[in-house]
């Protein structure tokens, strides 16, 4: 286990939106509860939309619980409510909108301290993603819209921008020759400083010939030295769900922490952020077991990896 300590592990926030709200429950849960000291925070708890007197103040509650709780935010991206077209929205002015507004969290991550922000390249309508005229022209629009960001991103000293390989054409990189083919273009393009891609070992599109495309393993292996932050959870071969580490999961689940480990070692990577996105329903027993599962699941990592308190 001592080749893997190398790794950190933090958790992604989203199982905690609207189960928690204010900066000091969020942090205090995640640290005394689930026993993580770095997180991904996901907009929903500071919103760049809203008034920025009400940001500065949130912002500055969340600033101090970290610093109370020795925690850490590892990077801030779109939660659950934010998986929109942004940059490769249709309408100039609705870009123009999400370009500030992607400002704006990297405003909240400068004056928290985290070193990185992210959202998926561009999400297409079926329109533009199906007329490749249409299509060409919008991916250059959103790689000046992240251009634009990135420069506001390198004054405020943020170390590196990310972007999300999905799981459907529309989404983008939703196959491990699409998502190297769009990193190198991304990567040609030159933008002030690097956008990077953050694999999701569960993405893939099932609709794909290659077995590859739906492989974890594949995914960790193939991005490890691309990818400094890997979402992780436990993957089934139906790819059904955001499934915790748990005992019930971890009976069928594909993903051993040596496996992974060894995948993303084997890639060239080696101090990889790897973060466990997971998803409860709001139906009961699983929304009252957000916590209790959080806990199990970085218990079972925290052999292998840096917590924050291991």
């Amino acid at each position: 286990m001592g080749l893997c300590m190398g790794f950190s592990l933090s958790v992604n926030t989203n199982p905690l939106v609207n189960r928690f709200a204010e900066p000091e429950d969020v942090v205090s849960v995640l640290t005394d509860e689930i026993g993580i000291g770095h997180f991904q925070l996901v907009h929903e708890f500071i919103n760049p939309s809203w008034a920025a007197p009400t940001v500065k103040r949130l912002t500055d509650r969340m600033a101090k619980a970290c610093a109370k709780h020795r925690a850490k935010i590892t990077s801030i991206m779109t939660g659950p409510y934010g998986r929109l077209n942004h940059f490769a929205h249709p309408d100039a002015e609705v870009r123009d909108y999400y370009v500030d507004w992607f400002k704006g969290m990297v405003d909240i991550a400068a004056d928290l301290g985290a070193p990185a922000i992210g959202t998926q390249f561009g999400i297409f309508t079926f329109r533009d993603y199906d007329d490749p005229v249409r299509r060409e022209g919008l991916m250059r629009i959103a790689l000046e819209c992240w251009r634009d960001v990135a420069r506001h991103a390198k004054a405020r000293g943020i170390s590196y921008l990310f972007w999300e390989p999905m799981s459907v054409g529309r989404e983008l990189g939703h196959t491990i020759k699409e998502c190297q083919a769009l990193q190198n273009w991304i990567e040609a393009g030159g933008l002030p400083i690097s956008l990077k891609p953050m694999i999701d070992i569960d993405h893939g599109d099932v609709t794909s010939p290659d077995p590859a495309d739906t492989d974890p393993y594949a995914w960790a292996k193939d991005f490890a030295a691309r990818s400094p932050i890997i979402h992780i959870k436990q993957s089934t071969m139906n790819k059904g769900g955001h499934w915790p580490f748990t005992s019930r999961y971890n009976r069928d689940g594909r993903i051993t922490p040596e496996k992974l480990l060894a995948a993303i070692n084997a890639g060239g990577g080696i101090d990889n952020e790897l973060c466990l996105e997971l998803a409860f329903r709001e139906r009961e027993p699983s929304d009252r077991s957000v916590v209790a599962a959080l806990k199990e699941s970085v218990a079972y990592w925290a052999p292998y990896t840096r917590t924050g308190y291991n």
